[in-house]
């Protein structure tokens, strides 16, 4: 916090307690100086009075109700009498000072001018890279979930107070600082450390689509470098991201319906990218194939006409229904309610192949679900979910398909800032667009690492990240990819993973590269594997000992204690050996 930010906060809290301070210290002043005037006891004929130092002594811990007694001597009558009424007079200045300071502390805006002073403590503290998330709703809490599980720092900017609230009562393996703030405003980007030279990406995954755009062309400006996920659910919004340059634009909607579309188009691929791109261990061996053939939507709203394009694109056909009329449109539609089994028939739902449940109400859509799978038990059907509450419902109902836009969003932004790579071996599998290839490869995949999609992750061959590794490339050893793909706990075993792509420097990419290709400095990985395998493969690359054992089977020793056990050892089999070739 700037330091102008600081004495301002100081100032403010001394004007506050200017007019109790000067009330005490009057108080104070009026009591010593009469305690100083009032005759004491008689000694030798003669009145004793209080010096100054001692009235202030015995006025201070009398009204701060400390009381030791009556100093040097018993107090006479009269400055007994005095006494009383200074204890008065200070309860009523205390009691005015006390009011005042709890009053301060209640003050909204102080305590925001705190909560902030504390939170640009905490980021300027950061000594970790860190992501900048704003906006913590239901997407943005996966996300941070999703961080803090991967060892991963975040701040949060959320304008809402309840959700920042929300924070401190998570269970987060890392302290996340949080503000209550607009993050549209620069300056608070700023103070949320947009600029802080730890600061490793911005995502912008708040409800209001021109916040997330004001987001983006902040950090575009005041930190060009970062990347910048956001998430944008109309295509003017898009469209002014875009222009400002920025890389990674969001549409929880389209994705899905590209998904569903590629899924109609080509279901081997779609189980391939689907294993591929659920959360580690989630199981994909129970989805069904969405068919071809007569649809039923029911919402005509965003989602809904992405569907319907989707859907039509790959040669289905659909019937909306919904209340209002589509007059600008030549789908055929049916007005009414689409939980009324009446309104079901008319729309052909027992000839229906698929039923799409988009309203905005998560209660009418399972009502709607619930209804129509009454009526044809064999639909398949997509459902809408709005509110993470609302989970266990949908569970239970056990639709094929679910759109969850908070879920869509997270997993897309870990996928782009935690595995760029992963985006570009998809882009090429549908560019290849071979089924039969994709089954194979799927096929492969599965019985290798099983049906629970697998840890993704990429790692670059550097000096930094893989040095063991590294080191031996440049020292001109020819090293495959197979041979760093053995356990270094058993060499004649293979790690559970795969790599699915390789990025060489020259720009060469290698989809599911053989076991023999060799690699070569700079290269990118993009790998595949059970839990715990991302570790082990870590360590192949980048310490010398297992690296070593893989390629050659020697186990290097290192170590100052183990060099000395170990020369112990020899030394003692030497000796034997001496003694039993001169018995």
């Amino acid at each position: 916090m700037p330091i102008e930010r600081r004495q301002s906060i100081f100032l403010t809290i001394i004007r506050r307690l200017r007019s109790p301070l000067i009330l005490l210290i009057v108080i104070i002043a009026i009591s010593v100086l009469g305690l100083t005037l009032t005759p004491g006891p008689l000694v030798d004929g003669q009145p004793q009075y209080l010096s100054f130092f001692r009235a202030f002594y015995f006025i201070s811990y009398t009204a701060t109700t400390i009381g030791f007694g009556e100093i040097p001597y018993a107090f006479s009558d009269q400055q007994r009498l005095w006494i009383l009424f200074c204890i008065y007079m200070s309860v009523i200045g205390w009691a005015y000072t006390l009011g005042t300071v709890f009053a301060l502390l209640a003050d909204r805006p102080l305590q925001q001018a705190f909560a902030q002073m504390r939170f640009a403590n905490a980021v300027r503290h950061m000594g970790a890279p860190f992501y900048l998330v704003c906006g913590y709703g239901e997407t943005g809490r996966l996300i941070c979930h999703a961080l803090d599980q991967r060892g991963l720092r975040a701040v949060v900017v959320e304008i809402n107070e309840a959700n920042i609230g929300e924070i401190d009562l998570s269970d987060y393996n890392y302290d996340i600082p949080a503000l209550t703030a607009d993050a549209r405003n620069p300056d608070v980007l700023r103070q949320a450390g947009l600029t802080h030279p730890n600061c490793i990406g911005v995502i912008a995954v708040t409800n209001d689509n021109e916040a997330n755009l004001a987001i983006s062309i902040a950090a575009r400006l005041l930190a060009h470098h970062l990347p910048v996920v956001a998430r944008a659910s109309t295509r003017d919004v898009a469209a002014n991201m875009a222009a400002f340059g920025t890389a990674h634009i969001i549409n929880p909607y389209k994705t899905f319906t590209e998904t569903l579309a590629l899924a109609l188009r080509a279901p081997a691929a779609w189980h391939l990218h689907r294993w591929l791109t659920s959360l580690p261990g989630t199981s994909t061996d129970h989805l069904r194939e969405p068919p071809l053939g007569a649809w039923v939507l029911c919402g005509y709203n965003r989602l809904g006409e992405l569907l319907i394009k989707a859907l039509e694109a790959s040669g289905a056909s659909v019937t909306v229904i919904d209340h209002q009329p589509l007059s600008d449109t030549a789908y055929t539609w049916v007005q009414g309610n689409a939980s009324s089994r009446a309104t079901l028939e008319a729309a052909g739902i027992q000839n229906a192949v698929g039923l799409a449940v988009c309203t905005d109400t998560d209660v009418n859509n399972l009502s709607i679900a619930v209804t129509a799978c009454e009526l044809n038990e064999n639909l398949f059907v997509v459902m809408r979910r709005n509110h993470a509450s609302n989970q266990a419902l949908f569970e239970a109902f056990k639709s094929d398909l679910t759109v969850v836009p908070s879920e869509i969003i997270a997993h897309e932004c870990l996928a782009i800032l935690s595995t760029p790579l992963l985006a570009n071996f998809l882009d090429a599998i549908h560019r290849r667009n071979d089924e039969e290839w994709c089954a194979w490869l799927l096929d492969r995949m599965t019985r290798r690492l099983g049906m629970a999609s697998p840890e993704i992750w990429s790692e670059r061959i550097n000096l930094t990240r893989t040095p063991a590794l590294y080191r031996r490339l440049m020292h001109g050893e020819s090293i495959t990819l197979d041979q760093i793909l053995h356990s270094h706990a058993n060499r004649y075993e293979y790690l559970a993973c795969e790599a699915l792509y390789i990025v060489r420097d020259n720009g060469d990419e290698l989809i599911i590269p053989a076991a023999s290709t060799p690699i070569r400095p700079g290269d990118e990985l993009l790998m595949a594997g059970r839990t715990g395998a991302h570790a082990a493969f870590i360590l192949n690359i980048s310490n010398e000992n297992a690296l070593s054992y893989i390629l050659t089977g020697d186990d290097l020793q290192r170590g100052w204690l183990w060099n000395k056990i170990v020369l112990k050892r020899e030394q003692k089999k030497s000796k034997a050996s001496v003694i039993q070739s001169n018995p």
